[in-house]
């Protein structure tokens, strides 16, 4: 028997816990998301999820590549 190789997920956040970590409302996180200002990704129930690395480099202020 082989070993499958099982790829690696990139850990996703909460609004809440986004929020958390900028001090705001969970809806403002929504509204940024809306905005285009960080990338959301849906849950199969529809909820909201946020990469952790693409937020941690938000609050570091380190831009993301996405310049609009």
């Amino acid at each position: 028997m082989t070993s499958a190789r099982i790829p690696q997920i990139a850990p996703l956040l909460t609004p809440a816990e986004v929020a958390t970590m900028f001090r705001v409302d969970p809806k403002t996180v929504t509204r940024w998301a809306k905005a285009g200002k960080l990338t959301s990704i849906r849950t199969l129930g529809g909820h909201r999820r946020y990469p952790e690395a693409e937020v941690r480099a938000l609050r570091a202020g380190v831009p993301t590549g996405d310049a609009a």
